[in-house]
């Protein structure tokens, strides 16, 4: 046994050294299988040492340790995000280009790292079972590259799977492989020209377009159906809802009571406001969302995903940002706090027993010592009665300057509105994986049509609305972890953030939501319509605006987002914080919220 110990941790070292040699950097940290990196930025997760037949599967793990590798050696991720295209599938692809691209040169310095990485994509590609139109796309275009690029050799098995579509990339990409070629040290150039190839092929509306004909064409065949068979449909269908929530479920804390109500109210809305259903998505207009299941999801305080040692150094990464600006963060609160606090009527309750020393009363003590000491109390404000709830996109598309503008956003607002004795909670919404993770899983034993949500939730806590802000500042650098940042459903995030708020005893209720666009969750995007999440997001939204006493307003950075909201405003810079929030925050402050809603 301890033979076998000392095996695998030779193997590891070998590989931690190689990974270090081939990115050219010393400070890199490699994981194996379920390790979580807690000091490192720069990190490669392997797969899981398995045993297969007594021996390690080296040349999987020698190949996926070399192309990660090369991919942080070569590739510059801000020059990759600047190029990137629009639509899932043609991310993918401009991820594989990039990829591949990266292993090209590698190869060119390093002949063994080719032999591994080509010794793994064949036994991978022999094994592959294509079913869905996406698949065969994606391997299609990334065999028809390391052909290309890699000079791979298909085996004629592997040949006819790829022989349909290599006509059309043929026909796209023939005149471009050698500028492509020359290009290859160029990043900046190949993205720009692999990505224009790429959005010019228009795979994400052709997928699109054969999913509604799909769609179509089992519409009529269950229409076709006995009504024996239809019953038996429904039956399933049942089952399936089971696991399902409805649109308008506007909790995720087993509050069966809201969200039986919940549930009927946006039926209601639903059904009486044809607007929400645009061209695209009659289709699916009538679907109900759902998650396929909710096992896995996670409601976690921030303080539970890092050490403190790691939530101080990132907060210490924060202030760094913050004290570029701080001449206009500290204009930015004053200014903001002198206008909150001039629109409140301050006034007092005097001779009191207890409370404040009401100092213009003192001269009678003098007079008189026998007179007892007079207090004075600040009467109640409706002002004061407010609650404001910051939920912020932890996406991987906010990676970098967005989440470090939503992190400043969160810290100014929070400390300002605090000094106006408002309360503050600060909330972030990703998911626990990269394209689904144990929810996937599951469903792939048994994949049902339109399964719903498939990947897992991580809804984070920065700082509860009673916790001050000096306790949870070191929460809010947890923003700045790449690690944390993956994909985002913003409709659910947004029902939990409503579920909280309506717990609270305040009588003014604010949600303001921080984000970059649309949600985008590819596991669930790809086996539901393209819109699904989207037209969850917009139900939720017009529910809220039209039947809550809560009040939902939003930020975009970088994006506009006022397809979706009715009160937003769009950020692109810090530098533009400072008057449009101010005059929001002041508008939404200087009068009281009086807006009937009716449910009808």
């Amino acid at each position: 046994m301890d033979y076998k110990k000392n095996k695998i941790e030779d193997f590891k070292t070998a590989i931690s050294s190689t990974v270090k040699s081939l990115s050219n950097l010393d400070k890199i940290e490699v994981h194996f299988g379920n390790q979580v990196s807690k000091s490192s930025e720069n990190s490669i997760k392997l797969p899981d040492l398995n045993l297969v037949n007594n021996r390690f599967n080296h040349e999987e793990i020698r190949a996926i340790a070399d192309s990660k590798s090369l991919r942080l050696r070569f590739s510059n991720p801000k020059t990759l995000k600047e190029h990137e295209p629009s639509g899932n599938i043609s991310k993918k692809l401009y991820e594989i280009s990039e990829k591949i691209r990266c292993e090209r040169i590698g190869a060119s310095y390093f002949k063994g790292v080719k032999n591994n990485i080509e010794k793994f994509y064949q036994k991978r590609i022999s094994g592959l079972d294509l079913k869905s139109s996406e698949d065969k796309i994606v391997e299609s275009f990334e065999n028809y590259l390391r052909i290309k690029f890699l000079d791979f050799k298909n085996e004629n098995q592997i040949d006819k799977k790829f022989k349909s579509y290599r006509k059309d990339l043929n026909d796209q990409f023939k005149n471009k492989i050698s500028e492509l070629k020359d290009f290859m040290l160029d990043q900046e150039k190949f993205n720009s020209l692999i990505s224009q190839l790429i959005a010019d092929l228009s795979l994400d509306e052709n997928i699109d377009e054969e999913e509604k004909r799909e769609e179509e064409n089992d519409n009529k065949d269950k229409q076709s159906k006995p009504k024996d068979q239809e019953q038996k449909s429904k039956q399933k269908e049942e089952k399936q809802e089971e696991m399902s929530i409805d649109s308008g479920v506007p909790d995720l804390e087993n509050e069966a009571k809201e969200a039986d109500k919940a549930e009927e109210e946006l039926e209601i809305e639903n059904s009486s406001r044809p607007d929400l259903k645009k061209k695209g998505s009659t289709n699916f207009g009538d679907l109900k969302y759902k998650f396929y299941t909710e096992e896995f999801d996670e409601i976690i305080k921030a303080e539970e995903l890092e050490g403190v040692e790691e939530l101080i150094r990132l907060r210490k990464n924060l202030d760094q940002q913050l004290l570029q600006l701080k001449n206009f963060i500290s204009k930015l609160a004053n200014k903001l706090q002198r206008k909150l606090l001039a629109k409140q009527n301050r006034s007092w309750n005097f001779d009191l027993e207890e409370g404040l020393l009401d100092t213009s009363k003192l001269p009678r003590i003098i007079m008189d010592p026998f007179n007892s000491l007079s207090f004075k109390k600040e009467k109640d404000i409706d002002f004061k009665d407010t609650v404001v709830t910051l939920l912020i996109d932890n996406s991987g598309s906010m990676r970098g300057r967005p989440i470090t503008i939503a992190a400043i956003c969160a810290d100014i607002l929070s400390r300002t509105l605090e000094r106006c004795s408002v309360k503050v909670e600060i909330l972030g919404f990703t998911t626990m994986n990269w394209k689904g993770g144990k929810s996937r899983e599951i469903w792939m034993k048994n994949k049902i049509e339109n399964p719903g949500r498939l990947n897992d939730l991580c809804h984070i806590i920065y700082k509860s609305a009673d916790l001050p802000w000096r306790r949870a500042k070191s929460n809010l650098g947890l923003m700045l972890k790449e690690g944390i940042l993956k994909e985002n459903i913003d409709g659910e995030a947004i029902l939990w953030a409503h579920s909280r708020l309506k717990k609270r005893k305040e009588e003014r209720k604010i949600l303001m939501v921080i984000s970059d666009g649309a949600p985008v969750d590819d596991s669930t995007l790809s086996v539901n319509p393209g819109n699904y999440l989207e037209l969850h997001l917009k139900k939720v939204i017009k529910w809220i605006e039209n039947h809550s006493e809560i009040e939902i307003n939003a930020i975009g950075i970088g994006h506009d987002v006022t397809n979706y909201y009715d009160n937003a405003l769009k950020i692109a810079d810090v530098s533009e914080l400072g008057d449009a929030i101010v005059d929001r925050l002041v508008d939404l402050f200087s009068k009281k919220s009086i807006r009937k809603r009716s449910i009808n």
